[in-house]
């Protein structure tokens, strides 16, 4: 069984220290030695601060080299509408990874494996190295690094969520609404570290995603360091750092429940800072900075903040606030929308989601004409409404790019050559 210690250490100015003296205390020496490390880091996007330090990395991996790892993979794969390959060159995981002597690992290439969630029931597509720790658990090493984040949609992602990005983007789609929390919980029942840290050098809030007008409203400094080896138990210390109990994040709950770990904090021997120095509750919920000229209208039985509705207005607020997206068209999504709200509706529409879409897309093609009418059609298309409100606010998305073309576009042949299986925005908005 997993020690129900965690460690939550204060880096200070040592961030080698710091790392080494949490990997030595849970025995991360003996779990490395003379085997492949697999490091899954979280690398969601390259917004600055959405993606775990590459500091923090760099020092897991010298920490794996020197305990004589056999060999070591940075690994994971991104949200959809991006590129992993991507993300890891713009973020400086990529750099750092192969500066350490560890292999990047870009998990929407190369070839794939099937593997059934037990609870859920689903058949789920993964990398094959991934698939290969699965059948094989104890022939590897498999540490979990994610960066320390609330998130609009989870309350929270840390531990048992970075699993999340173990599987392709095909299979991101099912149950990403309001089931979503017993789907994180299922990925986290097949496969689990043998030892989380958790990067909290910078925390975020309000969501996972922050725009950089928002940085003073949505990062939080605390430089910290939360380990041990058993996930759920760092998460629960972690929720209780942001102010949270396990059952206010529903997917600690499940995971809780399934036996996954130790979710109370009275079973927990928290080592290091005193969990009364964090006073405070920090809010998972979107800032609320959205254009004046959209109009939001939201089903009255059914909107998914996990699903439709949490991307659709991160993604607003991004093209808003950083690259001057602009407005003057409507928003549905949801289930059970009101007929009067698409007699309100601007010029322009985007339907987000199966339940708007079967609900009010034809009225709206009737009202509007096909050409103003954007639509997606599954839960939480991030691709669909990335490329849908690009159009709509006129930003392309190798604007949203930070790097010239001519150079990112070699990146997204490279990883196509390798059989990239992302779900890619298209490039250009009009």
């Amino acid at each position: 069984m997993p020690d129900t210690t965690v460690s939550v250490i204060d880096i200070k100015r040592d961030l080698k220290g710091a790392v080494r003296r949490v990997m030595d205390r849970h025995g991360a020496d003996g779990l490395a030695k003379g085997k492949p490390v697999y490091i899954k880091v979280n690398a969601v996007d390259f917004k600055p601060y959405s993606f775990t330090s590459p500091e923090v990395a760099g020092e897991v991996i010298d920490y794996c080299a020197n305990a004589g790892a056999s060999r070591i993979y940075l690994m994971d794969n991104c949200t959809r509408g991006n590129l992993t390959r991507m993300v890891f060159h713009i973020s400086g995981l990529e750099k750092v990874a192969k500066q350490r002597g560890a292999e990047p690992l870009y998990l929407d290439e190369g070839r794939k494996a099937k593997v059934k969630l037990p609870h859920t029931g689903h058949i789920v597509t993964v990398n094959r190295h991934i698939k290969g720790i699965i059948d094989d658990r104890d022939a590897t090493c498999y540490i979990g690094l994610p960066r320390m984040k609330t998130h609009t949609q989870a309350v929270m992602t840390l531990g048992v969520k970075n699993q999340y990005g173990l599987l392709s983007h095909d299979s991101r789609p099912a149950d990403h609404n309001w089931k979503l929390h017993r789907k994180l919980a299922d990925i986290f029942s097949v496969i689990r570290p043998d030892m989380t840290v958790v990067d909290g050098t910078v925390a975020t809030i309000h969501g996972h995603y922050v725009p950089e007008a928002l940085k003073k409203e949505c990062l939080v400094p605390f430089n910290l360091l939360i380990a041990g080896t058993d996930t759920l138990a760092v998460d629960t210390v972690c929720a209780r750092i942001f102010g949270y109990s396990v059952d206010e994040v529903p997917h600690l709950a499940e995971a809780r429940d399934m036996g996954l770990g130790c979710a109370d904090l009275k079973k927990i021997d928290v080592e290091g800072e005193p969990l009364s120095r964090f006073k405070k509750r920090y809010t998972h919920e979107i800032y609320d900075a959205f254009p004046h000229d959209v109009d939001i209208f939201r089903g009255t039985e059914r909107c998914c903040t996990e699903g439709c509705e949490g991307n659709a207005l991160s993604v607003l607020q991004l093209l808003y606030l950083d690259f001057a997206g602009a407005g003057d068209f409507s928003i549905f999504m949801g289930k059970g929308i009101d007929s009067s709200d698409v007699d309100r509706t601007r010029k322009r529409a985007f339907v987000c989601g199966p339940c708007a879409y079967e609900e009010v897309y034809p009225r709206l093609v009737e009202k509007l004409g096909k050409r103003n009418v954007f639509y997606t059609t599954e839960c939480n298309d991030l691709t669909g409404i990335i490329g849908s409100l690009n159009k709509l606010m006129k930003v392309s998305a190798l604007k949203m790019v930070p790097m010239n073309p001519l150079a990112s576009m070699p990146i997204l042949v490279k990883a196509k050559l390798n059989r990239s299986d992302a779900r890619v925005a298209p490039i250009w908005p009009f």
